[in-house]
């Protein structure tokens, strides 16, 4: 295992599960604050790229960057799905939701590169799992209209995370920084006209701040170390990594918000994180 790409993985997505904290201190809809971190994201790319003088190797192969642009689109859609799912769910839920991708992951991930799935890594994926389902609280099985329109967004932007994951692991030829950025492109021009441009005008210097935070850190950064990290890691470990961010979204939830976890929750951490460890020390793992 590559220990760099793991650590690089795991950095990203425990940045990732505090985006849905940052993205309520922005003030904007789902919309303008994606479009607002693909452009951020964009400017940051082009400048690292430029700046590392990656573009002087850069490899311009047809076929790979019309893949990227196909990923782009499933990946604006899942930002799109998440957002949303923000806006009429707690941020806890949605990310719970959210990480049923990495399931989908591991499982079409296994078919298409043909690895081989042990009772062990499966019941540590459903550990994983159920412990995002206890950090989810039975609340969110009401049946209240808002709160099923967001588990629906939850797990449509968990389906396109895994077409995104599962495309941006076979790009090899063109650079992270191209990856990145070609991403970012597709979004805002795709974007654009559906964006009420008049939102920004209301902006406070506190919320720009935000905005871009959201846009270079949880965007450029979080994009760069997470292409760069799956082209050298299994999906069976991605898929297993991500699970970082309910963990990392729910504790922030504890300590920016007071929240208080219950008894269901806090097992519910822990079973995710036996699970990880699991999966994560392979010499350790029992023959099951």
């Amino acid at each position: 295992m590559n220990k760099k790409a793991l650590l690089q993985l795991i950095i990203a997505m425990a940045i990732f599960g505090s985006i849905g904290f940052f993205s309520r201190l922005t003030g904007l809809a789902a919309l303008e604050l994606i479009y607002v971190r693909a452009a951020c994201a964009s400017v940051f790319l082009l400048f690292v790229w430029f700046i590392t003088g990656s573009h002087h190797q850069e490899r311009w192969l047809k076929k790979e960057l019309l893949l990227i642009a196909l990923c782009g689109v499933s990946n604006l859609c899942n930002w799109i799905f998440l957002f949303k799912a923000f806006e009429v769910i707690s941020i806890t839920v949605a990310i719970s939701l959210y990480h049923i991708g990495p399931i989908l992951m591991l499982v079409v991930g296994a078919m298409i590169y043909r690895e081989k799935l042990t009772r062990g890594i499966m019941l540590a994926m459903l550990a994983c799992f159920i412990g995002t389902i206890f950090i989810m609280g039975t609340d969110v099985f009401s049946a209240e209209v808002p709160n099923w329109q967001g588990i629906i967004y939850g797990l449509l932007a968990a389906v396109f995370y895994a077409v995104t994951m599962l495309f941006g692991a076979t790009f090899k030829q063109t650079s992270v920084y191209m990856t990145t950025l070609i991403q970012m492109v597709v979004a805002v021009v795709l974007l654009t006209p559906f964006i009420a441009f008049d939102a920004y005008n209301s902006l406070t210097q506190t919320q720009w701040f935000y905005a871009l935070l959201t846009g270079i850190v949880h965007t450029g950064i979080v994009y760069l170390l997470l292409y760069t990290s799956i082209r050298q890691l299994s999906p069976t470990i991605v898929s297993f990594s991500v699970f970082v961010d309910p963990a990392v979204a729910i504790l922030l939830d504890i300590i920016i918000t007071g929240f208080m976890p219950s008894s269901y929750q806090i097992i519910g951490i822990g079973a995710i994180f036996v699970g990880l460890l699991y999966s994560l020390f392979p010499r350790y793992q029992l023959k099951i």
